[in-house]
């Protein structure tokens, strides 16, 4: 019998691992961020804080104005005793002929002024027919003395024409006259003839208006508002006390707050003052 030939056998086959595919990792690039930079924050530029200014203190009445009127009055009858007009004349016709040269000058030089224009011209005749250069010439240094010869000729003409030479009391003649204003009038009113009249000139608005009794600047209107505060027989002397006291102590420029005998009850009083204005061609005062 045939022998049965066994089957070979197959030698085992060793599998390979498979080899895994290296996969190469593309390094993914970063696409580059650009870095936006920060907006800075505007800076506010803060302006230099200017110094401060001090406003002036508005002034406030320390009491009623008519109050205030009357005791004012009364303090300077104690300290003026004597009531003084400081323009030198001797009638009534040289005190309204200074009255007129006054304006926008000082009394000290209208009286160095006046005593050659009177012994020259004395009377309102002698005034009126004048040639005009010879009045312009003895008056120059008052100033304005072009305007201001023009009206005392013509106040004079007037005189003869309308009042026979005489100068008239009553403030509504008086202001028809050329270069007389309520001041000038009430001038002659209160020194001349003893009427009721107070006359407002620079020192007396500028004081009503530092003493509280007024914050008017119109001197017409500050008259009307006085008189209302004192009786018409004191109108007078009130506003040449006034005047004196404006030029004594309480100057424009330097009121002299000190040795002020209304101090205590001025609501200016320490208050710095601004400086004058500018003078002006002299109207009708």
């Amino acid at each position: 019998m045939a022998s049965k030939k066994a089957p070979a056998k197959k030698a085992p086959v060793k599998k390979a691992p498979a080899k895994k595919a290296v996969v190469k990792k593309t390094p993914v690039k970063k696409s580059a961020v650009k870095k936006t930079p920060a907006k800075k924050a505007p800076v506010k530029k803060v302006a230099a804080k200017k110094p401060a200014i001090k406003k002036q203190a508005a002034v406030k009445f320390k009491g009623k104005p008519k109050d205030q009127a009357i005791e004012v009055a009364r303090r300077l009858a104690i300290g003026y005793p004597e009531v003084i007009c400081e323009l030198d004349h001797r009638n009534a016709f040289e005190l309204i002929s200074a009255t007129i040269l006054s304006a926008q000058c000082t009394d000290v030089r209208v009286n160095m002024v006046t005593p050659a224009l009177f012994a020259r011209f004395p009377d309102p005749w002698s005034l009126a027919s004048a040639d005009p250069s010879e009045v312009e010439t003895l008056i120059r240094s008052t100033g304005f003395y072009q305007s201001k010869a023009k009206n005392l000729m013509g106040m004079a003409k007037n005189l003869i024409e309308r009042f026979g030479g005489e100068v008239p009391s009553e403030l509504s003649d008086l202001v028809t006259l050329p270069g007389v204003g309520r001041k000038t009038g009430n001038v002659v009113r209160s020194v001349v003839f003893d009427l009721p009249g107070l006359p407002v000139d620079t020192h007396v608005g500028r004081l009503s208006r530092r003493l509280g009794l007024t914050k008017l600047e119109d001197p017409v209107k500050v008259e009307l508002q006085l008189n209302d505060y004192l009786p018409p027989a004191e109108w007078g002397s009130f506003s040449l006390r006034l005047i004196l006291h404006g030029r004594r102590v309480c100057d424009a420029r330097k009121p002299q707050c000190t040795i002020c005998e209304l101090a205590d009850i001025c609501p200016s009083a320490g208050v710095p003052v601004t400086a004058p204005t500018t003078k002006r061609s002299p109207r009708k005062s």
